[in-house]
């Protein structure tokens, strides 16, 4: 069930426009257009929990699920230090934008693989702060996030191609290599 919050009818026209398009590159880049936008429009509010934190795991709330477009629009809370291993989409695009603290992103390309076994190399390390903006396109999504900062929250806005209900996980084997599993994703409450 998606929340309402004060300027969400705002998001989801902005994002809607945006989305509704064939182009993944041409999608993302409105996105994250209407992303920057939205972070500086103070009629747009996400409740005062989004800076909950849990503390095993980082939080994912829905904010609104476009049945139409097919898109989502999820928060996600980050605790102090926490962050996600090296993952996949799940081959959907995401624009991905940070709403409060700052955040690392680490970027992977994927170079070889064996079975279940994935020879991913790191490229890019970013570290982004409030009412920045980056995205995500196939077959380029390999990438870990994390909140660097030990003693706040940090939160993040992504909006995915689709209900991304689970993804590729890549638990690392040495020299590069990972052996992907996949993990079903869950929601917190809001």
């Amino acid at each position: 069930m998606s929340l309402d919050f004060a300027g969400k009818q705002t998001m989801v026209e902005r994002v809607s426009n945006a989305v509704d398009g064939d182009c993944p590159k041409e999608i993302t880049d409105c996105l994250r257009d209407a992303l920057c936008d939205l972070m500086q429009d103070d009629r747009l509010v996400l409740p005062d929990t989004f800076l909950e934190w849990t503390s095993d795991h980082y939080a994912r709330r829905l904010l609104h699920q476009d049945d139409e477009l097919g898109y989502t629009i999820m928060a996600m809370t980050w605790g102090p230090g926490q962050a996600t291993p090296v993952h996949d989409h799940a081959g959907m695009w995401c624009v991905e934008a940070v709403w409060h603290g700052e955040i690392e992103v680490v970027q992977y390309e994927l170079v070889e693989t064996s079975g279940d076994q994935y020879r991913l190399e790191s490229r890019t390390t970013m570290r982004a702060g409030v009412g920045s903006a980056g995205s995500l396109i196939p077959p380029h999504e390999y990438h870990t996030i994390a909140n660097p900062d030990d003693s706040q929250p940090a939160v993040t806005i992504h909006i995915y191609a689709g209900e991304m209900q689970q993804c590729s996980v890549f638990e690392p084997l040495g020299s590069d290599w990972y052996h992907r599993k996949s993990r079903q994703l869950s929601l917190d409450a809001a």
